[in-house]
């Protein structure tokens, strides 16, 4: 049985501090990292800068390594704690009512995971690894009694809550107003903002979700989605081979997505 046909199950995992984490991955914890040496630590960690990295260290236990098709939290599980990417990307995925798996975010290295599961005390997601990844666990009462004696910190984790907030609003407006190529469109773009804020290439990357995958996140069929790469190709928008994509004229595609919105 493939790996990722665990995705529907769901684990009730222990409350305590890391055993947040899905229980085939809790054998291979790594040394704990020094937050001051990654360069990342702005994007997990909004407006904590060098000198607040020490305190931020304290509060990641561990790094779990995931390889790619395992789940690092099941939907339904206990909350007790918050995950950032080191390395590598991840998907999270929903169950709708009527039992299909919806893909609610793409998430690449820096991406902050498991905030939806501090009003609900359940993550409310199931995160699989796209590809080999590392993650740095925070339990999240550390993160609170640091909030509580820091006012900079605390700032800095509003910050990141509402970010999250922001991302889903504008997910839901580019599904509620966009047409089908307008919702590839601006997914591209704004992967592409995403890699270029973390010094990456904003015009060649790897997509590590398959384009059934893609479609699901977008609300569009695969049929659509294989469609539209072939037209965006062919238009000279975009080069594809495979899931390497790089991106050949940006304002094009920028017109699409701004044409929804006037």
């Amino acid at each position: 049985m493939p790996r990722t046909a665990v995705l529907h199950q769901v684990i009730p995992l222990p409350l305590s501090g890391t055993d947040a984490v899905a229980p085939q991955l809790r054998a291979r914890p790594r040394a704990v990292p020094s937050c001051s040496q990654c360069a990342l630590l702005s994007f997990c960690m909004p407006h904590c800068g060098p000198e607040m990295a020490p305190l931020v260290d304290t509060l990641v236990t561990q790094r779990t390594r995931v390889q790619k098709g395992e789940t690092l939290v099941f939907a339904g599980a206990p909350f007790t704690a918050l995950f950032a990417i080191r390395t590598g990307s991840c998907k999270s995925a929903i169950m709708t009512p009527g039992g299909q798996e919806h893909i609610a975010g793409y998430h690449i290295a820096g991406d902050t995971l498991g905030t939806e599961g501090i009003y609900a005390g359940r993550y409310e997601c199931t995160i699989t690894a796209l590809e080999d990844s590392e993650f740095c666990v925070m339990p999240f009462d550390r993160v609170t009694a640091l909030a509580r004696e820091r006012s900079d910190f605390q700032r800095g984790l509003s910050e990141l809550l509402s970010r999250e907030i922001g991302r889903e609003r504008k997910v839901m407006l580019m599904l509620a107003t966009m047409h089908a190529e307008q919702k590839l469109a601006s997914f591209l773009l704004d992967l592409a903002d995403r890699y270029r804020a973390r010094g990456y290439s904003s015009s060649e990357f790897v997509l590590r979700m398959t384009r059934e995958e893609i479609g699901s996140h977008l609300g569009l069929k695969l049929e659509t989605v294989s469609r539209l790469f072939s037209r965006f190709h062919k238009d000279g928008l975009i080069h594809v081979q495979g899931r390497e994509v790089k991106l050949l004229d940006r304002v094009a595609l920028q017109r699409l997505v701004d044409a929804t919105l006037q």
